[in-house]
């Protein structure tokens, strides 16, 4: 399934490209083939590595830290999984992603707050949780989705400019009327790379929260994780991209102002601790 959701995203962007392009004939078809190609192969083997940068997350070894690596080392050896690359993103804010195109080329991010916030059997629930998405496989849909989505939103705005100032010729006549196309692309596209990212996230994360689950033994841990994250994120609120919130464990805060605000990429922390451990709150009472 996430093979063909995969492909279904490298699809979508050739053919908005080629739609793009056509916009300004058979020259522009071509050349929005040849950048759809290119993107795709990046999009395949970069994507990881551009979303680790934009947070200038930072590798580090077994010795510097240690109590990742060993809970990650011992369950990946548990579920015959190649020990991933570790990163540590610098900042306060409490949230972790994993990445990468498949499970030998995997990367799991942790920012400096989560090490801070979550007790070892905690920390083990949320390490558990993004090993899940390694060993679910849907770790490159959502890499090549965060750069989809980001395709998206700078194509509509390279769109926008370009025929704002008559970047691409023809008369006034024409310039107005694709003027008023780009302004629907500016205004659709953001809207669009998000119905992307929900399509491929939501699921994932109640899939990823149960394989944690099952992983450890413990679905206490993962739950009571969630509940500091969600309350801890809001005091310490970790910015992120709308076109890679979804890769982390609970959402960042978006940019005010954009778009992306009017969807959410995870399921309500409250529903997910209530499918882990039959209520949704570890620490209060049961609702009824």
């Amino acid at each position: 399934m996430n093979t063909l959701k995969t492909a279904f995203l490298l699809t979508a962007l050739t053919l908005l490209l080629v739609l793009l392009g056509s916009h300004w004939g058979e020259n522009g078809m071509i050349f929005a083939f040849i950048l759809a190609a290119a993107m795709n192969f990046f999009s395949y083997f970069y994507s990881d590595k551009l979303a680790l940068s934009m947070y200038h997350a930072q590798p580090v070894t077994r010795e510097q830290l240690p109590r990742a690596y060993e809970v990650v080392e011992r369950m990946t050896q548990r579920l015959g999984l190649p020990m991933p690359k570790i990163y540590v993103i610098p900042t306060d804010a409490p949230n972790a992603f994993a990445t990468g195109r498949n499970p030998k080329h995997a990367s799991v991010a942790v920012t400096h707050g989560i090490l801070q916030l979550l007790n070892d059997d905690e920390l083990e629930g949320v390490l558990a949780h993004e090993l899940g998405h390694v060993k679910n496989r849907d770790i490159l849909t959502s890499s090549i989705a965060a750069t989809l989505a980001g395709a998206i939103v700078l194509l509509a705005r390279m769109t926008w400019w370009a025929e704002m100032f008559g970047g691409f010729g023809g008369g006034g006549r024409d310039r107005r009327g694709g003027g008023i196309s780009a302004l629907f692309m500016l205004i659709l596209a953001p809207i669009a790379a998000m119905l992307i990212q929900l399509a491929v996230s939501r699921s994932r994360e109640y899939e990823a929260d149960a394989t944690g689950a099952h992983i450890t033994g413990n679905p206490y841990a993962l739950a009571s994780a969630l509940e500091k994250l969600d309350a801890y994120s809001k005091r310490i609120p970790m910015l992120g991209s709308p076109s890679t919130a979804h890769l982390f464990i609970v959402q960042p805060l978006l940019s005010r102002g954009d778009f992306a605000n009017l969807f959410s990429t995870h399921p309500p922390i409250a529903k997910r601790i209530e499918r882990l451990i039959g209520r949704p709150s570890v620490y209060g009472a049961p609702q009824r």
